[in-house]
């Protein structure tokens, strides 16, 4: 019988770069890919997001990806009991995990848990403040895999979502 690995047995997580082939990626969102195609790398050369992809460590084939961006939550759009625990300000640091992509052949494996997961650990581990992380679903399959983590949505957009740093950290020690 076939053992199979888990992710980080499988795959190496490594910024984009131009020696990333791209071209054959395909995870079924037509949007997502095209990003991954045309978008990506001048996103990350112009350091408007940082651009993570999911190589397969025996054929070098890209398997999926993220990106990763600061960005900002007004204050009243979060809860109140974790908005009362803040500083009054009319906004606060958060960090967007705005594109996550499995191409479909890996669908199913848990490479999207192993890419979120990599994604909330290198937040953490940038020296750069953040209170809540974000995520923006593109559909409802989507919302509901994040919110499995714990990811709540917003009061006026149930799509956008967020988790706060003080829930994330303990998954990590």
């Amino acid at each position: 019988m076939k053992k199979t690995l888990a992710p980080g047995e499988r795959y190496r997580l490594e910024p984009l770069v131009a020696r990333h082939d791209r071209r054959l990626f395909c995870s079924g969102s037509d949007e997502l890919d095209r990003y991954l195609r045309n978008q990506a790398s001048q996103d990350g050369r112009r350091r408007v997001a940082s651009v993570f992809v999911a190589v397969e460590k025996t054929s070098g084939e890209l398997h999926g990806f993220y990106t990763l961006s600061m960005a900002t939550v007004l204050l009243d759009r979060l809860p109140e009991p974790l908005a009362h625990r803040l500083p009054l300000y009319p906004s606060i640091p958060a960090v967007r995990l705005g594109r996550l992509a499995v191409h479909k052949d890996a669908q199913g494996h848990g490479i999207g848990t192993f890419l979120l997961m990599d994604a909330m650990a290198r937040s953490l581990g940038s020296e750069v403040a953040w209170v809540v992380f974000l995520v923006d679903a593109k559909d409802d399959p989507a919302r509901m895999f994040y919110q499995s983590f714990g990811f709540q949505s917003f009061q006026d957009e149930s799509r956008s979502l967020f988790l706060p740093r003080k829930t994330i950290e303990p998954l990590f020690r």
